[in-house]
This record gives structure tokens, sequence and C-alpha cells, in this order.
């Protein structure tokens, strides 16, 4: 695997927690900060630190979403990593905050922020090369690419190659990983139906594949497609990567 060389590699990094992270999955946030402290890092994680503005932005409310992204510029103002256990949330800062404020005087903090950005699984597989151990059961699961993720921070290769550092963890790829679940944030609220559709097709996608379980790099995600199995009955656990590393490396 190549090794990203950055300069913002460091032995003190911030950890950006995210909204749905915080509210409906701390244990997979806990378990991205262990794998990282695991390595020797020292993870800090502000307690002023909020959304990173994408439902403002994505809704074309630019000036709240500016005096969200602001503020998180100023929370994360020492030059050390930033670690987002989200392709969605990372995408929006990395890709979209130098966007966000062009032409204004916050430019440079914006693009000094952005080149510090790093979604989760990358900055373990490239930056700290992570060797892992698998001390699980042999497990059959399958993968959900984010559309984030996927296409915007192109980030998928190193989730799963860490996966596939577990002996004992059989990956069955999806037939149609490279489509959307549905969620899309605010798109779910404003286009139920069609959302719907999308994760419907989604869960029969991962049915398909015989796997117990289902792994996730994005909880708007992981929530939209583990919701709607409980919803049909289908009996697949649905976990965060990093949740599911921690339990299979420490177990």
């Amino acid at each position: 695997m190549e090794k990203r060389v950055s300069p913002d590699q460091s032995d003190q990094i911030y950890f950006f927690g995210t909204c749905l992270m915080d509210a409906a999955y701390p244990d997979a946030g806990m378990a991205a900060i262990r794998l990282l402290e695991a390595q020797g890092v020292e993870v800090t994680f502000p307690q002023d630190q909020s959304c990173c503005g994408q439902p403002a932005y994505n809704s074309g409310f630019i000036r709240e979403a500016r005096a969200v992204a602001r503020k998180q510029i100023r929370v994360f103002a020492k030059p050390y990593p930033i670690i987002v256990p989200s392709g969605s949330c990372a995408g929006m800062m990395k890709h979209h905050y130098p966007d966000l404020f062009a032409g204004t005087p916050d430019e440079a903090d914006a693009h000094r922020f952005s080149e510090r950005v790093y979604e989760w699984s990358e900055y373990l597989a490239t930056v700290l090369e992570v060797k892992l151990e698998d001390r699980g059961d042999p497990l059959t699961i399958t993968w959900h690419s984010s559309c984030h993720a996927l296409r915007e921070m192109d980030v998928i290769r190193y989730s799963k190659a860490l996966i596939r550092q577990l002996k004992n963890v059989t990956l069955v790829e999806l037939e149609r990983e490279t489509e959307c679940c549905g969620f899309g944030g605010t798109f779910a609220v404003k286009q139920p139906a069609i959302s719907a559709a999308m994760v419907k097709d989604k869960v029969a996608d991962i049915t398909r594949t015989g796997a117990s379980t289902v792994v996730a790099g994005d909880c708007g995600c992981l929530m939209n497609i583990t919701g709607a199995m409980q919803h049909a009955g289908v009996a697949i656990a649905g976990k965060h990567l990093a949740e599911f590393l921690w339990e299979r490396t420490n177990g």
C-alpha cells in the first residue's frame, strides 16, 4: 500500500466527531479514537466543535454554512491533522470550505484548514500504516460505500484494505456498490418516497450477499440502511467501520 507522505503527519491530531456519530453512534466514535491512540497518537477532541456545515450548505444557506464552518476553523486552530470518521463530513471540510470562503477574508484560513483534513480510514492506512490482528471468529460481511467517500474523498480502497487485514473476515462485495443508499442528508427529508425506494434496493443487495453484517464508514448511511432493514425484518447487523475493527482486534 502506498504511504501518503504528508506535512501534516504528527503525533498529535484532532478528532472531528460528526453530529450523527455524537448523537447516535458514540461507541463508534470512541472506537475510532481508541484505534488512533493504539498507534501512539495523542487525540484532541475540542469540546466546542459542532456541525461541519454541510446541511446548511447543501440547502443553499451559504451565510449560515459559513458561520458554522468558521467556528470549526477557529476551534481546530492548531496545525494538527484533522481526522474525520465520515467521508461526507470530510468531503465538506476538505473540498467545500475553500469554495465556501472564496473571495472572503477567511479564504486563506479555510485553505490551510482543508489541507489538514483526512478521512479516518485514509489516515490509518496511509499515514499510520496500521497493522491489524484479527481476534474474532470467522465472519462474512459486506461493505456499503457512501457516495462522498467513494467519489469525493476517494478513500474506499483504504477502508477495504483495513478490512482485508482481518484473516477471519470474508468480505463479499455488493453487486450495486456504487449506488446511493438514498439517505443524502436533507434529500431523505425532501424526497422521502425516492429515498425509501433507493434504500429498499440497497437492502436487497445486502441481503443477496448472505453476510451477517454490513459495515460502512458513514453514520448517515448506516442509520438509513439499518433502519430500513429493521423495518423490513431483515436480521443483518450494521456497524461503523471503526467499531467493527475495534471489536475484531480487541475481542
